[in-house]
């Protein structure tokens, strides 16, 4: 049975990283084909043939010199082709797949960043952010926006004295929806008097939507995260952090969720 196992192994091992290697290959010779460090890359890979060929017929002396050969080869490729191989690999990075995950990076890169300076600077804030079920009611008490979630916008659009200082932000994937919205006030009676009209209003929000809610005290600066009908106060920057990146993750992975959140009364 051992030799059985050991010999399976010695079989899907090799594969997987035969698989491995060619992906890899693939992928740089797809995206670098217009230059010439396509060819030089085709050189490499027969040098690695070579060399197995020499390994398998037991050819000590050209698998030496091949050895050393490829060594020296990969030096000089990297030297030589540093510039393609950079745009190779920018241009790998701004694939559909990596975009995806980028996208979401930076959402939440920016949200943390204005979040985070608002409460240093007790500059009080409603964010919601839109999961299944449309906001577009709250939405229309507000004014229409539709641009790129940025801090800096984030953070203009929360500025004291601003037309637009009062009232919540809703955001929809990487764009702000809109601005001065107006959600319901919670009714319940078991909030802590520390709760001012933005966090009854966020918490109101929760407990009729799905939506992820974050309020930022003007009076303490304190950051608070609500969602249906929970709230999670006095969270720092790490925290925020850790369930933004966990609200961005696809739902069959939140039903595992490490982030808890408690109720109103805590």
């Amino acid at each position: 049975m051992a030799e059985a196992i050991q010999s399976l192994q010695s079989f899907w091992k090799p594969f997987v990283e035969i698989s491995f290697f060619w992906l890899a290959y693939y992928l740089l010779f797809v995206y670098i084909k217009d230059s010439g460090m396509a060819q030089a890359l085709k050189g490499l890979v027969s040098l690695v043939i070579l060399f197995f060929i020499a390994q398998v017929l037991d050819l000590k002396a050209i698998r030496w010199v091949l050895f050393h050969l490829f060594q020296i080869s990969i030096i000089g490729f990297l030297i030589v082709f540093h510039p393609e191989l950079r745009r190779g690999l920018t241009r790998i990075g701004q694939s559909p797949l990596f975009r995806m995950f980028m996208k979401e990076q930076r959402v939440v890169d920016e949200i943390v960043k204005a979040v985070t300076t608002m409460s240093k600077n007790r500059i009080g804030a409603l964010l919601a952010i839109e999961r299944e079920v449309s906001l577009k009611p709250y939405v229309e008490t507000g004014m229409a926006l539709d641009g790129v979630l940025t801090s800096e916008l984030l953070l203009t659009i929360f500025m004291p004295n601003t037309p637009l200082h009062d009232g919540a932000v809703v955001i929809q994937g990487e764009r702000v929806i809109a601005a001065a919205c107006l959600f319901p006030l919670s009714q319940s009676q078991k909030l802590l008097k520390t709760f001012g009209t933005r966090h009854r209003a966020g918490l109101g929000l929760s407990e009729e939507s799905d939506a992820f809610v974050i309020v930022v005290s003007e009076e303490t600066g304190t950051i608070t995260l609500m969602t249906q009908g929970k709230i999670n106060k006095d969270l720092d920057e790490e925290r925020l952090r850790a369930a933004l990146v966990e609200f961005y993750q696809p739902p069959r992975r939140r039903e595992h969720r490490r982030f808890k959140f408690r109720s109103p009364t805590a």
